[in-house]
């Protein structure tokens, strides 16, 4: 019994070190481009971010992985036990933004305590990188918050990874496509009547409103301080 527990704890030990591991590979690699203390609070917000997830998910008493950071793709946590309904999955996947959001605030009034750009900086590209995981589409977080309402909502995700495609062509957002291809084909053949769809989407009007309510005002006010911020950041460069 006593080696069986000593193989657990270090089978934890080993994923913690793993998790650790691929967020200082992640510093690592964003410091090459924009320096280590710019890196270091980016991926600090990344990781509020996924354990917003992380935390949601063993609310619902599900099983789920340590956050595992991939340099310049983000992080990500697997989930072991899939969602029971498309609320437990929208609460999971709101957890995200909304924690790392609350993350972001933290740094900009630290920003203006301090009158640090770079903690500006960091504010305003945190607003940013939760902003974007909240399009509707999915493997996004809006894809999966969104899906509450109807898979459907998916096609109109399409088109702003188009535009963000247009005006910022990445690796990054290939890859995103890559993966929202197959969702937005199940979305397509959507039967709401089908007794499986009807018993995972079929929740509460009255959640699908409070999931909408949400999701708009926290979409409205990424994209507002994304802009402010932006445009202040600008102006003080020169």
């Amino acid at each position: 019994m006593s080696a069986i527990l000593l193989l657990l704890t270090k089978l934890k030990f080993l994923k913690v070190l793993l998790s650790v591991g691929s967020m200082v590979l992640a510093i690592g690699g964003y410091a090459l481009l924009f320096g280590w203390p710019f890196a270091a609070g980016f991926v600090g917000l990344i990781l509020c971010h996924e354990m917003g997830h992380y935390v949601a998910a063993r609310q619902r008493g599900l099983s789920v992985s340590l956050p595992m950071f991939i340099p310049f793709l983000g992080a990500y946590i697997a989930l072991r036990d899939q969602p029971h309904d498309a609320e437990t999955e929208a609460y999971v996947a709101y957890a995200g933004p909304f924690v790392g959001s609350l993350a972001c605030f933290a740094v900009y009034f630290l920003s203006r305590h301090y009158d640090s750009r770079l903690l500006l900086a960091l504010a305003q590209s945190g607003f940013m990188i939760n902003l974007f995981n909240l399009i509707p589409v999915s493997p996004l977080d809006g894809g999966r918050i969104t899906s509450v309402l109807s898979p459907r909502i998916w096609f109109l995700g399409l088109p702003v990874l188009a535009v963000f495609w247009f005006y910022h062509p990445s690796p990054m957002l290939f890859l995103i496509g890559l993966l929202a291809l197959p969702r937005v084909m199940e979305a397509w053949n959507y039967n709401p009547k089908a007794a499986a769809n009807q018993a995972y989407y079929g929740v509460p009007l009255a959640t699908k409103i409070e999931y909408s309510g949400l999701y708009l005002i926290l979409v409205l006010v990424l994209a507002i301080l994304t802009n402010i911020l932006h445009t202040e950041l600008l102006r003080t460069a020169v």
